[in-house]
């Protein structure tokens, strides 16, 4: 029995994969819970709409996402901070602080996905990266400066 699998079944495919089952298999557990559905010629295009419509839609994630990193690359993040002796920092500067300098300039940008290897903890110039989608990412520039 040919059937289209709705959901992600352990040890038999993902989600929109059509694979053969046994009649029993099909009939009394991937169907009664929604799990497949039969595999006919209706069905098999439907799926494939929806793979093209869901293509369609990644392609302009990924093209929003180049075009963010794109503007993302050419901004310096200015940030003034309080500091000690030798340009230490009383504090450090983190994913948090550049986020909410980013809010500030109308980039809606998680703090998750602004990858600080360590907490900034001395004045200077630093890049970090901020990764926008699997597969893009942009570098910023920080310029930590003491007051």
């Amino acid at each position: 029995m040919k059937v289209i699998l709705q959901k992600d079944v352990k040890g038999i495919g993902k989600a929109g994969d059509i694979v053969n089952v046994s009649d029993g298999y099909g009939r009394n557990y991937l169907l009664p819970r929604g799990l497949a559905m039969d595999a006919t010629k209706s069905n098999i295009n439907i799926l494939n709409e929806k793979k093209k419509a869901l293509e369609k839609k990644r392609q302009k994630e990924v093209e929003a996402a180049q075009e963010i990193a794109k503007k993302l690359s050419q901004e310096t993040i200015k940030l003034k901070v309080k500091t000690g002796e030798n340009g230490k920092l009383f504090g450090s500067i983190t994913s948090k602080d550049i986020q909410d300098e980013l809010n500030k300039r109308g980039y809606d940008i998680d703090k998750k996905k602004i990858n600080l290897a360590d907490a900034i903890k001395t004045t200077g110039t630093f890049n970090v990266d901020v990764k926008l989608y699997p597969g893009i990412q942009a570098k910023i520039k920080v310029e930590v400066v003491g007051e």
